[in-house]
């Protein structure tokens, strides 16, 4: 099962224990929103608090069925889940016409994979030990695939400004995101098929399969129980995103891109931040390069299908803020991983240009 789409349960069941005391803001959050008690602002955080134990419970019970269908389709299983919550999240969104919401979260997810979960990673890791090392080709399998997604990504953006002479039409830009997400997802399949049957360093990662810790019928019930509570909560969390927002003095371009992002995600950083302490870094980069792509060209394509279904257009046409972070997070992240190695100054300047982002998206009005 290859390291860059499995979420290791290594250091899940340690901070699983943490998390879930917060799974009482579950009925707490149901309870403030059919009261009316406490208006949409505590609605907006018990619901979003609520989402990070939850999307944790669903990312383990999504191992613990991996674990009982063997490596390779459970690598599927893992690669194809492991963006659950925020895919939820984001389609109840898009639902609700917040498509703007949507396209910022795209960004923010990849953008906070980056430059947050790597930082940090990286960071906290090369504190305690150090420089560490870990597989150059792997990192550069995930580079080239990374800056391949921002390309995908700045095409409609580019075209859809056009110059003098040549503009193209709203229909014009639908069907040009709707061919781009086609490419995007034809080739995360091909990256899946690439490292699951035997890309750079899959080989040396297969005998860390996780083995299954409860009963299959266990899994799947908890699976879908998780399910459940993530798209009520996400019913919530939307339902109060722009009332928030506006007794916040935030933009929604803020939230999407350096709020929502967090929810969904939150106990796998922590995962990723605990490889690196145990110098695991090809886990830790597993974790948070394998979340990005897995947003970029799985995540992103299937919101621009589930818009069609749900008469939502979403076009891949993003604002110049989000471009301009997603290629400065891209390039950095790049140059820091491709050597192979690693130390605590790098995890501070990837940190560094995440601080400065979310500065600048939080004066855009």
């Amino acid at each position: 099962m290859n390291v860059a789409h499995v979420r290791r349960r290594w250091g899940r069941a340690a901070t699983l224990k943490y998390l879930n005391l917060l799974l009482v803001l579950v009925p707490i959050a149901l309870i403030l929103d059919l009261t009316g008690t406490g208006g949409h602002t505590i609605v907006f955080v018990t619901s979003a608090m609520a989402m990070i134990p939850l999307a944790a419970l669903l990312g383990q019970a999504t191992e613990e069925v991996a674990g009982y269908t063997g490596p390779k389709i459970g690598g599927l299983l893992n690669a194809t889940l492991g963006n659950a919550a925020e895919l939820i999240i984001t389609i109840v969104a898009l639902r609700e016409g917040l498509v703007n919401v949507v396209k910022a979260s795209i960004a923010g997810s990849i953008i906070g994979n980056i430059l947050i979960v790597l930082g940090a990673s990286v960071l906290f890791g090369g504190l305690k030990h150090g420089e560490q090392r870990f597989d150059a080709r792997i990192a550069g399998v995930n580079a080239t695939m990374m800056m391949l997604a921002i390309v995908a990504l700045i095409v409609p953006a580019v075209f859809a400004r056009g110059d003098a002479t040549h503009h193209l039409t709203a229909t014009d830009l639908e069907h040009l995101s709707d061919g781009v997400a086609v490419v995007m997802i034809v080739m995360y399949a091909l990256y899946l098929i690439f490292t699951l049957r035997g890309g750079p360093g899959a080989k040396g990662h297969h005998q860390e399969a996780a083995i299954p810790g409860m009963s299959l019928p266990l899994a799947i019930g908890i699976l879908a129980g998780s399910t459940i509570a993530i798209v009520v909560m996400s019913e919530l969390l939307v339902g109060a995103i722009e009332p928030t927002a506006e007794a916040w003095g935030l933009s929604d371009l803020f939230i999407g891109v350096m709020l929502v992002p967090l929810v969904g995600n939150v106990a796998e950083h922590l995962v990723a931040v605990r490889m690196a302490l145990k110098n695991k870094m090809d886990l830790s980069l597993a974790i948070a390069l394998g979340s990005s792509l897995q947003v970029a060209l799985f995540v992103t394509p299937v919101l621009v299908f589930a818009g069609i279904l749900l008469d939502q257009k979403m076009s891949l046409v993003f604002s110049s803020f989000e471009l301009a972070a997603l290629v400065g997070a891209s390039v950095i992240a790049t140059l820091i991983s491709v050597d192979g190695r690693s130390n605590w100054l790098e995890g501070a300047q990837l940190i560094s240009v995440y601080l400065m982002i979310g500065l600048a998206f939080y004066f855009v009005p």
